[in-house]
């Protein structure tokens, strides 16, 4: 069946359900979001709609206001309709997607369900949003139809941002249906789509949930503190940044619990189901209702201190007492705070001879021993359940990933002497000779398949471009900033591994070369990584330096080679396409807006952000704003107010949240493309290069017919910057910043509006920015980013 989704109901808009709603018209779906009536409506509200539909218009309203925003950019939210279960259930019959987000009771969706039945089309998909109520339960009593196209699909809260979507087939869901939820969840919903079986919490709050409660125990056991913990256990570890007591306030400790309380009673075979019970340090701050930032304070609590400053105290987790917080000073940490490498940071720590040292042992290796165990019980293939970890607890490796890693054998070894003993199918693995369970063949990364006792393929990977497969195969070329792959058919892959991928002359040189190599022997250039984000913007460090030596012909000389940098991008006879994603500031910004085409991640947060260190975009995104507006006007625009737009972005730092907003903003234009699968976002990027080279690319022409307004645009926006100034909005530097941002879109001090070139544009931009380089607030700016706000001295 070719099925299509046009149309979904959402039953429940409680935080989940909301966001679940505003997450399908993210992706251009239309929703019918629905809830309850409210109870005990006076006589005169009974009949009226508004009154009717009160409580889900207000969820919904709630969840648009959030921070961070559900929706990629809130004209989005036109797509979602609201009603309520009494007078608008009939309308689930125009629908190709049913999913139910009520309550965590089988009474309440037992009752939704019989309503649905009333309406719904055979044939339509049902599912539900459920944490952990079988499947089977759910659909008792249900037609047989019903039960064919019904399953789970567990969304992680939020669902924008988190990605992981687990499905859960029931026990008469029909393959298909299956086969195209996993499929629709990773194309269109960008999620880590992982099949799970029907057993208790599924597969990443199962392994999720243990992790914390077995860890709580060690903590409790070691004595160690909260601040602690939350250093050891965070991004040190390529863990959440609020790793462990600030995520347990964030998510609600009483969620927390009431999952281990019911995996603790619903696991009667589970050999270590007691770390499932609460250690003292989990159930005296649960009983004294500090649940969190829900009830105002939990591990943490945000107060003032005795000047009327915010301050936050962390939990005595002996005395139960709030102090001040406390810093973790261990001799491991100490010798890991300069690697960059993950991998080498977790092998250091991990074998340090230390209490850090000690803590990361007990809590891998119990973790590895669990998971060991889980399988077949709650996936067949090991590889889901480091998806399912992954994606749904932000980790940046899974168990069985994170095994290797250590040494697979080895860490046998040590789990042996730590009486945590892994499944009998691990030795067994090991005895055949296969010493790891994963491995990379051709590029292509296999799990080890235990009933067939030989290595697999990872379903759905077969074609995707994964850096991480063909490091030690495929490089070209590299230095210390920026390494270059050929990613097959034709096509080459730059990507950085500066820290923040920062731009500075070893990314220059790796711009520069990997064009230089496309021209000569491929198709194309892609420019994309797998990090976290593509570029933080340029490396201010070099600039501090030449302009605190007043050295101003040396920043004159930087920023000509970084707009010919970005030329060679704009101007080769290869196309270049920027797959951005995550943190894409500044020179990152500008390096985007000149490849030919970009193919941004959905999460691409991107614009100019120079305003904000007291500079102006001197790499040309000044200037390529200025063209796109320019562009844009073919009706004339008599009050600027397009350039006026494109001015404040520039002028106040502004970054979109989202790729949707980027475009908003003529950062991505018409032809510009987007990925909600970040898996997918490179091999996405090389199906665009070679989309152009086929279409017969030729190399762009450089513009010399950009219109520009001369002395008519000045005064309009001086007139404005002035006003800003004399409302003591904005400082004297600021609108000294904001008058060379104006010179430049305006074109300079001409009489009249005319044409221009780019390369005019660009040596306006270069003038003003290093004249902005001369500015002492300029160079307090730069000192405070680089050192941290540590104050100038001369």
């Amino acid at each position: 069946m070719n099925r299509k989704i046009k149309k979904v109901a959402v039953l429940g808009s409680g935080v989940m359900g909301s966001r679940i709603a505003c997450h399908f018209a993210n992706i251009g779906v239309e929703v019918l979001l629905l809830d309850i009536v409210p109870r005990d409506l006076p006589d005169d509200q009974k009949s009226k709609p508004a009154a009717r539909n009160k409580i889900v218009n207000d969820a919904l309203a709630f969840a648009l206001k959030s921070k961070p925003s559900p929706i990629y950019d809130h004209k989005f939210a036109s797509l979602i309709s609201t009603g309520n279960f009494e007078d608008d259930m009939p309308q689930i019959k125009d629908v190709d997607w049913i999913i139910e987000v009520v309550v965590e009771r089988l009474d309440i969706k037992k009752i939704v369900f019989e309503q649905v039945e009333k309406y719904r089309k055979p044939g339509t998909l049902i599912t539900s949003n459920t944490s952990g109520i079988p499947m089977h339960m759910m659909c008792e009593g249900r037609s047989e139809d019903f039960q064919k196209h019904f399953c789970g699909t567990h969304f992680f809260n939020p669902p924008r941002y988190l990605r992981l979507l687990e499905i859960i087939p029931g026990p008469k869901t029909d393959q298909d249906i299956i086969d195209f939820l996993m499929r629709y969840g990773d194309l269109y919903l960008g999620k880590e789509t992982v099949l799970c079986k029907d057993t208790p919490a599924f597969i990443a709050n199962r392994i999720g949930i243990y992790a914390i409660m077995s860890a709580m125990h060690t903590i409790e056991d070691m004595g160690l503190t909260v601040g602690e913990v939350d250093r050891m256990t965070g991004p040190l570890i390529g863990r959440a940044k609020s790793a462990t007591f600030r995520t347990m306030d964030v998510v609600g400790l009483d969620t927390t619990v009431n999952v281990a309380n019911n995996l603790y009673a619903g696991l009667p075979n589970d050999e270590s189901k007691e770390a499932f019970k609460l250690p003292n340090i989990v159930k005296e701050v649960h009983e004294k209702g500090w649940f969190g930032d829900k009830s105002g304070q939990g591990y943490f609590k945000k107060t003032k201190d005795k000047d009327g400053k915010k301050e936050i105290l962390e939990l005595d987790l002996k005395t139960f007492e709030y102090g001040p917080r406390t810093r973790a000073n261990f001799k491991a940490l100490e010798a890991v705070k300069d690697e960059e490498d993950l991998k080498k940071r977790i092998v250091k720590l991990v074998n340090f001879d230390d209490k850090a040292g000690e803590f990361y042992r007990r809590t891998f290796f119990d973790t590895f021993k669990y998971v060991s165990y889980r399988i077949p019980e709650i996936s067949d293939e090991l590889y889901r359940i480091d998806q399912a970890v992954c994606a749904g607890f932000a980790w940046k490796m899974g168990p069985f990933d994170t095994w290797d890693l250590l040494g697979t054998k080895k860490v046998v070894e040590q789990m042996e002497g730590m009486d945590m003993k892994p499944a009998d199918w691990v030795y067994e693995m090991l005895d055949a000779g296969n010493d790891s369970f994963y491995k990379i063949e051709n590029g292509i990364k296999k799990y080890y398949d235990i009933p067939s006792k030989s290595y697999k393929t990872i379903p759905g990977t077969e074609d995707l471009v994964i850096l991480e497969n063909i490091r030690e195969t495929h490089k070209v070329w590299g230095n210390a900033g920026a390494s270059l792959f050929d990613i097959g058919d034709g096509v080459l892959c730059l990507e950085f591994h500066t820290k923040m991928n920062a731009i500075g002359q070893e990314i220059i040189e790796g711009i520069e070369t990997a064009i230089a190599m496309a021209e000569k022997d491929y198709k194309g250039l892609v420019i994309g990584n797998e990090g976290d984000n593509f570029s933080a913007g340029a490396n201010l460090a070099m600039l501090f330096m030449f302009a605190g030596d007043q050295e101003f012909d040396e920043v004159n000389l930087m920023v000509a080679q970084f707009q010919n940098t970005m030329k060679r991008a704009k101007f080769s006879s290869i196309p270049v396409v920027a797959a951005p994603a995550g943190l894409t500031l500044g020179g990152g910004c500008e390096l985007s807006l000149h490849c030919d085409a970009i193919q941004a991640h959905a999460e691409t947060y991107i614009g100019l952000v120079e305003v904000g260190v007291g500079l102006i975009p001197g790499g040309g995104g000044t200037k390529e704003l200025t063209l796109r507006v320019a562009d844009s006007l073919t009706a004339g625009d008599p009050e600027l107010n397009r350039l006026q737009e494109a001015f404040m972005n520039i002028a106040t730092a502004k970054v979109a949240t989202s790729a949707e907003e980027a475009r908003a903003m003529s950062i991505l234009r018409p032809q510009d493309g987007v990925t909600l699968n970040r898996s997918r976002l490179l091999t996405d990027a090389k199906a665009k290069v070679l989309e152009l080279h086929e279409a017969g690319y030729t190399q762009p022409v450089e513009r010399t017919d950009i219109k520009v307004h001369g002395q008519v645009g000045l005064a309009n926006f001086h007139a404005g910057i002035n006003g800003m100034l004399l409302g003591n909005y904005i400082s004297e530097h600021d609108a000294k910043i904001a008058k060379k941002l104006a010179w430049i879109m305006c074109g300079g001090d001409l009489t009249a509006p005319q044409e221009v070139s780019e390369q005019y544009l660009l040596d306006l931009e270069r003038q003003m920015f290093v004249e902005l380089t001369a500015e002492p607030k300029t160079l307090e700016r730069i000192h405070s980013i680089l050192f941290k706000g540590k104050p100038l001295r001369n």
